[in-house]
């Protein structure tokens, strides 16, 4: 099991390149999604522990829209991928050419708007690391949950059985002319599946 306190640069750096390539395909398929240009911050990789996931949101009552799916394979485990309440909002505004604060809650409507999204995004991400490995990684149906962050997280971690100690999150910021969006990837794997991952890239704990 990887331990937080000695991971090498190395692994860091390929989870940095890994999230380049996931977040640049991101950016294009929601820059289409929305017909206008998106940019990209450098995405922010790194390893934190599973207690820790609440800190990045904003706490276990953190309202949040979540795409979330199970990862089979050679990689097991669970993948989120979270926008704010806030960012949520924000994220149907642009999608349907309306003002900042025009949207106060999520309708069938907006749901299904955040949910593609968030299908796109997530699904950016896995091909850039199926792609870069070369590991197989099957997916199942996306779903979609506007909830407190806590009751989320719950769910996912007690589907997901047995998980390693440490979570894979990515920070993402998207930005549209001075629109701001920020998201959060987070990636859950089962006890040992991040050791294959970085084997897979040819790292190993004494590079």
């Amino acid at each position: 099991m990887l331990d937080k306190k000695v991971i090498p640069d190395v692994y860091i750096d390929a989870l940095q390149e890994i999230s380049n390539i996931g977040l640049g395909n991101a950016a294009t398929a929601l820059a289409e999604l929305l017909d206008k240009k998106v940019d990209m911050a450098v995405p922010k990789a790194f390893f934190i522990d599973v207690e820790e996931i609440f800190n990045m949101v904003g706490g276990p009552e953190e309202v949040v829209s979540c795409v979330f799916l199970n990862v089979e394979g050679d990689v097991p485990g669970t993948v989120l991928f979270i926008f704010t309440e806030q960012s949520t909002y924000r994220l149907i505004e642009m999608l349907m050419g309306q003002g900042v604060g025009d949207v106060t809650e999520l309708d069938v409507m907006g749901e299904s708007a955040v949910s593609e999204i968030g299908n796109v995004l997530t699904g950016s991400f896995m091909n850039a690391i199926g792609g870069m490995t070369g590991l197989s990684m099957n997916t199942s149906v996306p779903m979609f949950a506007f909830d407190m962050f806590g009751a989320i997280l719950s769910t996912s971690l007690v589907a997901s059985g047995h998980w390693d100690d440490q979570v894979l999150f990515i920070e993402t910021v998207f930005f549209q002319e001075t629109d701001e969006i920020r998201g959060h990837f987070f990636m859950l794997p089962e006890t040992g599946a991040l050791n294959r991952l970085f084997e897979a890239l040819g790292i190993t704990e004494g590079a």
